[in-house]
């Protein structure tokens, strides 16, 4: 076993991080962000990573400077949000889990461009720290097959355990253990960060496009002017007669992109989404039948407005 410092900040840590005590390391020392004010009253909130490294009895700072005072023989790094300066890296190496296959999705985003790409699979890899964006060799990898309607919670979860069972198996005998990196092959693409606005639901994309963005669990619209959270949703096969819209010429006769259609939300690619859950602006998730028996659409009323 061996002397580590760890460094995160998600829950997607927290896993690794209690699987590297559970099987005997020493963890001298947690670093993750500092404690952020959240709530009406403000209060300070740590990370899920401090938490859980506060509650597992480690010594936790936010100064990344500090895992040069102790000793560590590797630093293991999970989602910690920051790049390591080469003068770190040159007096500890590092091994980082990334939640993707190399050089597929470099960056901070992985998961969720996996999934709004529709790439068919992913993976983690157990990688070296290197001074690029997630440029280090790599030491091992295992991948695996994304569901077409797994969300990026279940995925991330997934992904989490894999990623934890390559540090136990490979960091069995510390840094000594791990095998010879190899290096990165292929064309290189970049998970940028998501942002609010990748949420929004856009109605005139196909049915597919608009399923991955709500299996990113985030996703919204608007109806009668007010925001409706789409929590959960389904592809459903298109109406003959939406099938055969594209060949039409009355285009004026069938549904605006995003219009509700019985249960369904009609859609421009000449597929249908059916909601499952949603969240009405400043209230309750509830079942989509629930929230459509109390806003009682009227024909030719669309999402989007």
């Amino acid at each position: 076993m061996a002397r580590l410092v760890f460094l995160g900040t998600p829950e997607a840590a927290v896993e690794p991080l209690r699987r590297l005590v559970a099987v005997g390391h020493d963890v001298a020392l947690v670093v993750t962000r500092a404690d952020k004010r959240r709530g009406r009253g403000s209060a300070l909130v740590p990370s899920p990573v401090k938490a859980a490294a506060t509650e597992l009895g480690l010594d936790v700072t936010d100064h990344l400077a500090e895992v040069l005072n102790v000793d560590a023989d590797l630093g293991v790094v999970v989602a910690y949000g920051r790049i390591i300066p080469v003068s770190i890296l040159d007096r500890l190496p590092m091994v980082n889990v990334h939640f993707s296959l190399l050089p597929r999705w470099r960056g901070a985003a992985p998961v969720e461009r996996a999934i709004l790409e529709g790439d068919a699979e992913t993976g983690v890899c157990l990688m070296a720290v290197a001074a690029g964006l997630d440029t280090g060799g790599i030491y091992a990898e295992e991948s695996t097959v994304i569901g077409p309607e797994e969300t990026v919670e279940e995925l991330r979860a997934r992904l989490v355990t894999m990623g934890s069972d390559l540090l136990e198996e490979h960091l069995r005998h510390g840094l000594s253990g791990l095998p010879t990196a190899r290096d990165q092959n292929g064309t290189a693409s970049y998970a940028e960060k998501i942002l609010p606005g990748d949420f929004e639901l856009h109605w005139d994309r196909s049915a597919v496009e608009v399923m991955r963005v709500i299996r990113l669990g985030r996703a919204w619209t608007t109806f009668r002017g007010r925001r409706l959270g789409v929590l959960r949703a389904k592809e459903v096969a298109a109406s003959h007669e939406d099938r055969g819209r594209g060949d039409r010429d009355d285009a004026e006769s069938y549904p605006v992109p995003g219009s509700l259609v019985d249960a369904q939300v009609a859609t421009a690619g000449g597929g249908s989404i059916g909601l499952v859950t949603v969240q009405p602006e400043g209230k309750r998730p509830m079942d989509a039948r629930e929230w459509r028996n109390g806003v009682r659409p009227v024909p030719g009323e669309a999402f989007g407005t």
